[in-house]
């Protein structure tokens, strides 16, 4: 566990026209043939994904992630990982817990306390839940070089105007470009 400040960051992997799941929940459109020269190679994730102390998912992506398991390996590790769902889940892995209720509580009451850097992971409408609660403190998209024209939008809707500060811009030799910023909580 870092020993930083907590944390909530939303992470989403997005088009460059912000569609984060194609209609048939397809992933190829994550492998990319770009080639940006002036771009960076990417750190090591092991070392990156060992300062996440926890996951936090909605139902559909957590039934995403289980699906895609099978073909590439669970994504998440053996990291705390708390899907939220009023539904009944399978679970698949030890380190998989289920919350159904007030998502404030579950931030203030149960995540806080434990854990310092959280990774809210998916989907769009968990994540406009957090946002409209003011229970995020950073998000980062990781925008791939492609158009989908279809499919879920990860920012629809969210319902309020959000101000941001822009931490930080990352291009890599992939064509991605992850862009990092700072929730304003005026």
């Amino acid at each position: 566990m870092t020993t930083a400040a907590f944390k909530v960051t939303m992470h989403m992997v997005s088009s460059l026209d912000g569609i984060v799941a194609k209609k048939d929940n397809s992933v190829s459109w994550f492998e990319t043939s770009s080639n940006y020269e002036k771009g960076i190679s990417g750190q090591d994730p092991e070392e990156f994904l060992k300062t996440i102390d926890c996951y936090v998912m909605g139902s559909r992506t957590y039934e995403h992630a289980l699906e895609l398991s099978k073909s590439y390996g669970w994504a998440y590790g053996d990291k705390p990982t708390i899907v939220v769902t009023s539904r009944k889940l399978p679970t698949e892995r030890p380190n998989i817990e289920f919350y159904s209720g007030d998502l404030k509580k579950l931030v203030n009451e149960r995540i806080k306390s434990t854990y310092k850097n959280v990774w809210l992971v998916g989907g769009p409408m968990l994540a406009k839940d957090f946002i409209r609660l003011k229970l995020v403190d950073e998000i980062r998209i990781s925008i791939l070089p492609i158009i989908l024209g279809d499919g879920t939008l990860f920012f629809d809707r969210v319902g309020l105007e959000q101000a941001l500060n822009l931490k930080d811009v990352t291009c890599y030799k992939n064509g991605l470009v992850e862009l990092s910023y700072e929730i304003l909580k005026v």
